[in-house]
């Protein structure tokens, strides 16, 4: 059996009744009152997830002299302090290891945030690439707390400066709450207004006591942030991306700086070169099922592909997905079918987002 790791609000989300379940060899909430009714209220009002499985690593050093530079698909050096990046860290064959966040914290100091199942090779890689500098995994003393949805902003105000409540997106502050010091990252996974509280684990229980008890929060399972995030076409790793995926291929080169070195760039020349043979293609089922990850993706009886997302969206009131299919295919209006067993869904190739009325920018 394996040992999971449990996160500081556990026993919060066992008191709750919280449906728990095994997530990047974590214990994790899947959902409290329910998927839908906590989306619901993501979409509408303000949801706070359990966010401390996922893996920081706290870098200090010369970012160019010292190595970091070289080791994502974006120009650390590049990075405004108090702004945050999205990006890769790839293999020698272009697959993705890892997409992460790095938040510049000062010339010489830099926080990269990692998925959780991935965290302990991320980091063993990351250092293996650094000839300089210190890179220290702080995962076991960082807790992070997410706060999105319309109202987040208001919520959040009750507790925290202005300056951390006006962020503009992708951009983080530093600042005190109960007594600690904290930043807050105008970041999120939902396609809604909202926050990242990165704050020392200890004082977790009591910042999520403290928002819970405001009546237009509620707590958010991973059910709910995986259709949230689905329905905004983000990318889930493990699912959408891995190490066999490259950033073209999932239609994220717009993430890949080319005038930089890091390892992974000539094998994703050669593939540009040579063409891509499949891609990233976001569908609209005709009906209200669901499609689910590892159904067959066909056209004219044959099948072209596989899905890797799946779901029905509220939003959207019908089964939408992702899945990779031949370049040529991944049109919009392109007719498909979703199969699995004796099931077929219709459905046709759309562009993303698939939900386009979320507060993200507000």
């Amino acid at each position: 059996m394996e040992q999971l790791q449990l996160t500081p609000l556990n026993a919060e989300h066992r008191r709750l009744n919280a449906l728990m379940a095994p997530f990047g060899g974590w214990d994790m909430p899947i959902q409290y009152e329910g998927i839908i009714a906590e989306h619901r209220s993501c979409r509408e009002r303000a949801a706070l997830f359990d966010i401390c499985h996922m893996g920081e690593f706290l870098f200090e050093g010369d970012i160019v002299a010292d190595g970091l530079e070289d080791v994502f698909t974006f120009s650390v050096a590049g990075i405004p302090v108090g702004r945050s990046r999205y990006g890769f860290l790839l293999n020698e064959r272009g697959g993705i290891i890892d997409d992460l966040i790095v938040f510049r914290l000062a010339a010489d100091k830099a926080m990269i945030v990692v998925n959780a199942a991935t965290a302990h090779n991320d980091f063993a890689v990351i250092q293996s690439r650094l000839p300089g500098g210190r890179l220290e995994n702080i995962t076991t003393e960082t807790g992070k707390l997410d706060l999105q949805g319309p109202l987040a902003r208001e919520v959040l105000a009750r507790f925290f400066d202005p300056e951390a409540c006006n962020l503009p997106y992708f951009k983080f502050t530093a600042t005190t709450v109960l007594g600690v010091e904290a930043l807050v990252s105008r970041t999120g996974y939902t396609g809604e207004l909202g926050f990242e509280i990165f704050l020392p684990a200890g004082k977790v229980v009591e910042l999520w006591q403290l928002l819970l008890a405001d009546d237009r929060v509620k707590p958010a399972g991973l059910g709910s942030r995986d259709l949230l995030r689905l329905e905004v076409g983000y990318s889930l790793y493990g699912s959408d991306l891995n190490e066999e995926i490259t950033p073209l291929e999932a239609g994220l080169q717009g993430f890949v700086n080319f005038d930089k070195s890091f390892i992974g760039r000539e094998a994703l020349l050669r593939q540009q070169g040579r063409g891509l043979t499949r891609l990233k293609a976001p569908f609209r089922v005709s009906s209200r099922r669901s499609p689910r990850h590892d159904y067959t993706i066909a056209t004219d009886g044959h099948p072209v592909g596989v899905v890797t997302s799946g779901a029905f969206s509220p939003m959207l009131g019908c089964g939408i997905g992702i899945g990779f299919v031949p370049p040529a295919l991944a049109v919009p209006g392109t007719p498909l079918k979703i199969c699995h067993d004796k099931v077929t869904m219709e459905a046709e190739i759309c562009s993303l987002p698939f939900y386009r009325g979320g507060s993200l920018r507000n």
